[in-house]
């Protein structure tokens, strides 16, 4: 079984894990961050068409909004990555499309995107999951982001439209429901006698990240790159939404020429993917980790120095961000999929899950301040800085303890 495990594609799955099961990933991949972001998109059109928000308070109404989603993210990520050690990925996958609100779904294609792949493929799986939640991003914002102007245009009121839009999102979780408890594989990577006992899994995620430089690195890489998509989808949507409403257009055009922006941001990462996937297993993971963190630094603060992203001169740092953002999430996920221990993986992969909730929380609730009382601008400059942070401690980590070569790869490289 071993030498003759399923593949798809260029990529070689771990023993036991079928087509069927890796192409279920794929669905979920497109739909879970997809549906997540929508969140960010449509905020803006409820704080302004429903709640009538004064643009002034609404940097930080977002930012207070994402800090209590990320406090109980915290509070879950934990015991949600020790019963998927001890119960079983499945499960909880379902529990969370079904309450995606309290963010299991996250945690738990992160936890099955480090399960599926054989190592020598692992970066190859990351790219393509990477691609797959870029298209479910620009599916789901485009279509759905843009659809309450198109509501409105054939003379629906904008409460309405934006009404009818939440309920077709809320309808595509529970049809997720189905397709993932078909389609995904069933139980732990382990076997049953096996299994940690549950004081061990409550404590490794702390025990790995305090023995392992290069989990240390992971999580702290996980700090900003996780919450580098959610920050671009709560307040690069915001920013541009904003400037066209004091520009004077409607708030359902408003949405629409600023979710088309990050939906460029989302097409330039998902572009990049394509290039990744060829190169990622070939370097080091430290190394791949520091040049993503490099092209992330470079994307946010960029857009610190302009005052419309939705303007045709800002496009090129709009695209750069969009593939510091992707970079960021490609170089995290592949090295703590790599250095997560087997058994432990889902508590590891909690304590992942759960930096990227406080940097969320953190990056939302300061962003969202300097965002009201200095400029929106100003929001992007902080997580660029951020960025750079995680970068010069990439190159420490990779100078002091570099870790493996991705297994069994041709033509390695750094």
């Amino acid at each position: 079984m071993t030498e003759n495990s399923a593949t798809l594609g260029p990529v070689h799955l771990a023993p036991g894990i079928s087509r069927g099961n890796a192409w279920t990933l794929m669905y979920s991949a497109f739909f879970t961050i997809g549906l997540l972001t929508f969140v960010g998109v449509g905020t803006p059109y409820v704080m302004n068409v429903v709640l009538e928000i004064p643009i002034s308070k609404q940097g930080v109404l977002s930012g207070n909004l994402v800090f209590w989603t990320e406090i109980t993210t915290i509070l879950l990520f934990g015991p949600i990555g020790i019963a998927a050690d001890k119960y079983g990925r499945k499960s909880i996958y379902l529990l969370g499309f079904a309450t995606m609100g309290i963010a299991m779904a996250t945690g738990m294609l992160a936890t099955i995107l480090t399960d599926y792949p054989k190592e020598k493929s692992r970066g190859k799986l990351v790219g393509i999951t990477g691609a797959m939640n870029g298209l479910g991003i620009v599916f789901v914002n485009r279509i759905l982001g843009t659809m309450p102007e198109r509501l409105v245009a054939d003379g629906m009121s904008e409460i309405m439209a934006g009404r009818i839009v939440h309920w077709i999102v809320a309808g595509l979780c529970f049809v997720s429901v189905l397709v993932l408890w078909i389609g995904l594989k069933d139980g732990v990577p382990v076997k049953e006698e096996n299994k940690p006992p549950l004081r061990e899994l409550a404590t490794s995620a702390f025990q790995q990240g305090t023995s392992n430089p290069r989990i240390f690195l992971a999580y702290c890489a996980a700090f900003i790159a996780r919450g580098d998509l959610v920050i671009i989808g709560t307040f690069l949507t915001l920013w541009g939404t904003t400037v066209g409403i004091e520009q004077g257009i409607s708030a359902a055009e408003a949405t629409t020429k600023a979710t088309l922006t990050f939906v460029l941001a989302q097409i330039a990462g998902l572009c990049w993917t394509f290039v990744v996937i060829f190169f990622i297993d070939k370097f080091n993971r430290t190394s791949f980790l520091c040049f993503c963190m490099a092209i992330a630094t470079i994307g946010y603060m960029g857009m610190g120095f302009i005052d419309d992203p939705t303007t045709q001169e800002a496009r090129p740092l709009v695209i750069i961000l969009g593939i510091g953002q992707i970079s960021a999430f490609f170089g995290s996920a592949s090295l703590i999929g790599q250095e997560a221990p087997l058994a432990q993986r889902g508590s590891v992969l909690g304590g992942f899950n759960v930096m990227a909730a406080i940097g969320i929380l953190v990056c939302s609730v300061v962003g969202g301040r300097i965002f009201d009382t200095v400029s929106p601008s100003s929001t992007f400059l902080l997580i660029g800085i951020i960025n750079g942070f995680v970068f010069i401690l990439a190159l420490i980590v990779r100078l002091k303890s570099p870790g493996q070569m991705p297994e069994k790869s041709k033509n390695k490289i750094f």
